[in-house]
């Protein structure tokens, strides 16, 4: 019979949305190499739920000891990954491809090629970075490698997904310009029409009724454009701001101080948020958002454990 079935053959999942305006860059940049890798076993997994959570843990559940997971695509990609890694409680390592609009993960692990990934990881040049967990209600919600938001900010995203602006996005021809047009329109329209977030104290401190905004940074960049931190290698600190952006003049210093030094952020290793009333407001992680109802208590912390990743 020989020996061959000895040999321990590796498993690797590229993580990637058929749907996606770049699938076709994706098939040819990263899964048409990968055809006849040697000394590896390459599944498919694509995403088709509606969620993040639901395509994380179909995931998890195909994840062993020893696995290498490729993200191909944007941060709701990346982010379908991470938690899917993360949930699974293996030892797997993570790679990230930036094929989307701002590509914040594969910013913060820096930019490389799908074979590079491999490479690295067969010469075992593989770093732990420390994500974000949110915790809703006492409950885990998400992992968060490089950053969330609630309020204002989180609730602009929705954007993305009237039908005109989808439709221009799965082109491939827009860039990350047009995404923040339409951004900038959207707040024009919407940032005086309601209460973004509702009364809240954090860490025990009331916060002025006036603030619109929430946000935990934990990795190099947000939204492609703002400048963040090397929080994602520490074991227990991010960067934590709150802002009052219904006033234009707040949000241009904002953004100008974030785009040319950094977010301007105060470091913590622990935020607890509490709502007077039971809230209703928006939140965003990383290319995916979704709205809360109900919510009496939101807690954001490093997360318990280290994720391997394989980074430039």
């Amino acid at each position: 019979m020989g020996l061959w079935w000895k040999a321990k053959v590796r498993r690797l999942f590229v993580v990637y949305n058929t749907t996606s305006s770049h699938a076709a860059t994706v098939k040819s940049k990263v899964l048409e190499p990968l055809r006849g890798l040697k000394g590896w076993m390459v599944g498919k997994f694509e995403v088709k739920a509606p969620t993040v959570d639901e395509n994380a843990e179909e995931l998890a559940k195909l994840l062993g000891d020893g696995d290498l997971v490729i993200s191909a695509g944007g941060d709701g990609t990346a982010a379908i990954a991470t938690n899917g890694v993360m949930l699974s409680g293996k030892d797997v390592t993570l790679g990230v491809l930036g094929f989307g609009n701002f590509n914040d993960m594969a910013r913060m692990l820096g930019e490389k090629d799908v074979m590079e990934i491999v490479q690295k990881f067969e010469a075992g040049e593989v770093s732990e970075i420390y994500p974000l967990e949110v915790l809703i209600d006492g409950k885990h919600w998400r992992y968060v490698p490089c950053y969330v938001t609630f309020g204002l900010f989180a609730e602009s995203t929705e954007v993305f997904d009237e039908a005109k602006v989808r439709k221009k996005l799965r082109s491939g021809k827009k860039t990350p310009i047009f995404s923040w047009w339409t951004l900038a329109k959207w707040y024009f329209r919407n940032r005086k029409s309601r209460t973004f977030l509702p009364e809240f104290r954090l860490n025990g401190e009331k916060m002025p009724a006036t603030v619109t905004d929430y946000v935990a940074v934990n990795g190099t960049s947000m939204a492609g454009v703002m400048r963040g931190g090397d929080w994602y290698l520490s074991a227990k600190e991010f960067g934590r701001a709150t802002g009052k952006l219904r006033s234009f003049w707040r949000l241009f210093k904002l953004m100008a101080r974030s785009i040319l030094r950094q977010i301007p952020v105060m470091v913590v290793e622990r935020d607890v948020l509490e709502f007077d009333k039971p809230g209703e407001f928006e939140v965003q992680a990383e290319g995916e958002y979704q709205r809360l109802v109900g919510v009496k208590k939101i807690e954001v912390k490093k997360a318990g454990r280290s994720m391997k990743v394989v980074k430039a």
